[in-house]
């Protein structure tokens, strides 16, 4: 840190001198010709070791990231937010003020160039430059060129950093950003309409999680940030749009984990006459298609793991994968002393009002859940923990309900909705009297939900997929932190003095 602060020190004065000597650190720009990746694919054609008359001439920008000097040539590198482009700098031929200009400048500054294009003995395409303006002056050095920013904590605090000098972050984002448009191109395909809902609720539902709170002052009116957009999406559905799907961000006031993020990006489906087994096949293609067009292949690695999409998915129900995947007795399965029990022995906080439903979903977080490797549908989960799913009609203990894992994680949860508005309610009065007990995120009554519901929902099937998990597959990133432009970390003293 202290020699940074050194480096600090002697940039600012540099940029004090250029000022004194009339030199404008941040000018009104002119615009380029080309980026630097146009330049690469237009005059990819270009040849000879020198610049002829006919050789085209381009004006580009960029910052400046390399400098090689030999004294009074320099060769140099730039990069914009397309790729990188090399200059050369000869004094005879820009000038004494135009090289001195260029010896004034250090890595990270941004500079306009402009001038003819030739290949060096190398083959690499190169702009001689023949004009030369400071566009912005760093006062900060870069990350050491050969150790780069490599600090965990320092990269996601300084996410402009990462992607300056880290490739494969870029890339990351530049996929994520291309996994979101193949989304919304394969839903909008499908017939579903893109729509936007609340992200302030004066009830937080659709979901097991504790929200977070803020309050509208001219409304005196405290409001929650969303922790699901689900029941206004099926709000819509009764409103007769038999198709609809959001992109959007979720806000769940939780600890943060490689798999968690208080602030996080999913996206939510919901389709009329359809059932959860329809929405398993749904998913199948989706990711069939995202992993065709992300990866070349259904058969990648994930971590050094070899991950195979190619459907269709093992289909297992619940209870089978306590037995026969977790080695759970099935006694435990139907005495609910023995569930409980087992749960609290494997470390899960249970409360007294908890029943066999939540301790079996506990003990299948830690003895099912991690097990799950290769795209694995677990359906029949039980109605306890699905107070939005609606009952099955062969066991009423457990809701046509499943959630897909991949390499131990989850990665979406969907169900056949409950549309009966009386069964929902008595739901509702269930998670209140778990709400009383101290279960912070038991969800709260949705008087106006139940009222949107005695209108009529025809039968619907609804799912939610996390976008950002789905990144960490495609990307091979071991972190949610590694996907998410800005996750959320504590405090740190700011670093401007």
């Amino acid at each position: 840190m202290e020699e940074d602060n050194l480096l600090r020190q002697q940039r600012l004065k540099k940029a004090e001198e250029l000022k004194s000597s009339g030199i404008n650190l941040y000018p009104s720009f002119n615009q380029v010709s080309h980026k630097i990746k146009e330049i690469q694919e237009s005059f990819s054609s270009v040849g000879g070791n020198l610049p002829e008359d006919s050789s085209p001439s381009v004006k580009a920008a960029g910052r400046l990231m390399a400098i090689r000097d030999f004294g009074k040539s320099v060769f140099f590198q730039v990069q914009d937010g397309t790729g990188r482009l090399q200059g050369y700098l000869k004094k005879e031929l820009i000038g004494a003020d135009g090289f001195s200009l260029f010896k004034k400048m250090d890595v990270g500054d941004f500079l306009g160039l402009e001038g003819p294009l030739f290949r060096t003995k190398t083959g690499e395409l190169t702009i001689l430059v023949k004009k030369l303006q400071l566009l912005s002056k760093a006062l900060r050095p870069l990350p050491e060129k050969f150790h780069g920013l490599v600090d965990v904590e320092q990269r996601y605090r300084q996410r402009y950093l990462d992607l300056l000098v880290n490739v494969k972050v870029r890339e990351i984002f530049h996929l994520r950003s291309k996994l979101m448009a193949l989304i919304r191109s394969f839903m909008t395909d499908r017939g579903f309409l893109e729509v936007e809902t609340p992200m302030m609720q004066a009830i937080p539902g659709g979901a097991t999680a504790k929200p977070f709170k803020t309050f509208h002052n001219a409304l005196n009116l405290p409001l929650f940030l969303r922790i699901a957009p689900e029941l206004y999406l099926k709000r819509l559905v009764v409103g007769g749009l038999d198709k609809v799907f959001e992109i959007n961000r979720n806000f769940r006031n939780e600890g943060i984990s490689i798999q968690h993020n208080p602030e996080f990006t999913m996206i939510e489906f919901y389709q009329a006459y359809a059932t959860y087994q329809d929405l398993m096949d749904l998913t199948e293609e989706l990711f069939h298609s995202l992993a065709m067009n992300l990866k070349g292949s259904l058969r990648f690695s994930y971590q050094g793991e070899a991950i195979d999409l190619t459907p269709p998915w093992e289909r297992i129900p619940f209870m089978e994968s306590l037995t026969r995947i977790g080695g759970i007795d099935p006694e435990v399965l139907k005495d609910s002393r023995k569930a409980i029990d087992l749960a609290r022995s494997l470390g899960a906080d249970l409360r007294a009002t908890d029943g066999k439903g939540k301790a079996l979903t506990k003990i299948f977080e830690q003895v099912v859940e991690p097990r799950l490797r290769q795209p694995t549908f677990v359906t029949g989960y039980p109605i306890e923990v699905s107070p939005l799913a609606k009952r099955n009609q062969e066991d009423p203990e457990v809701t046509d309900r499943f959630e897909l894992f991949v390499s131990g994680r989850e990665l979406a949860n969907g169900f056949n909705e409950l549309n009966d508005p009386l069964e929902q309610k008595e739901r509702f009065l269930d998670q209140l009297k778990a709400k009383e007990a101290g279960d912070e995120e038991a969800q709260d009554m949705d008087w106006d939900f139940l009222l949107a519901l005695e209108y009529g929902l025809p039968p619907t099937a609804g799912e939610g997929i996390g976008v950002d998990r789905l990144v960490m597959l495609f990307s091979d990133a071991p972190s949610i932190r590694e996907v998410i432009l800005f996750p959320q970390l504590r405090p740190e003293k700011a670093a401007v003095s």
